[in-house]
């Protein structure tokens, strides 16, 4: 992981040109600096979940997916979201479907549609597992105002947006 005293390309490139370009460079050294670090500990906290249910690390993305989706995800979309095979999907939804974490339906209208859901069980293993990052969660957003979050929800936002089209090209 990086620590805080590392040089990079933004370090030396700003060094050269002074003032505001340094800290622009340091600004955004910074951030990947913070967020290299969050996506670390996010990682490990992924990883002892995917763990402790005798999961992949896959698997716990997957159940994220399912859990963030405004409507219920088909196998394909799944699939189409992680990057996966259809048969690295089927493996995975039956590990999850076989730990109690996901329950499948088929669509009223269409039978041959396959819709997944976050099941009951899944949802208080996750949250037990998950408690103290809300907990810490809360407690960072207590040092900040309104305004101060919606500008840290908007970066965010447009973070993952770049993330998305940096993927779409890959």
């Amino acid at each position: 992981m990086a620590s805080t005293n590392e040089t990079g390309p933004a370090d030396t490139a700003s060094t050269r040109s002074g003032g505001a370009a340094e800290a622009a460079g340091h600004g955004l050294r910074a951030f990947a600096v913070q967020l290299r670090r969050m996506n670390g500990e996010m990682n490990r906290l992924i990883h002892a979940f995917a763990a402790a249910q005798g999961l992949h690390a896959t698997d716990v993305q997957a159940l994220a997916a399912i859990l963030d989706s405004d409507t219920p995800l088909t196998p394909g979309r799944l699939r189409e979201h992680l990057g996966l095979t259809s048969g690295a999907v089927t493996a995975c939804l039956d590990r999850l479907e076989r730990a109690g974490h996901i329950r499948r339906s088929r669509d009223s209208k269409d039978r041959r549609v396959v819709h997944l859901h976050y099941a009951a069980r899944g949802r208080a293993a996750a949250r037990a597992h998950f408690l103290p990052l809300a907990e810490a969660t809360a407690r960072a957003r207590e040092g900040f105002s309104g305004d101060e979050l919606a500008v840290v929800l908007r970066f965010l936002n447009a973070m993952n947006d770049e993330l998305d089209r940096l993927s779409d090209r890959g």
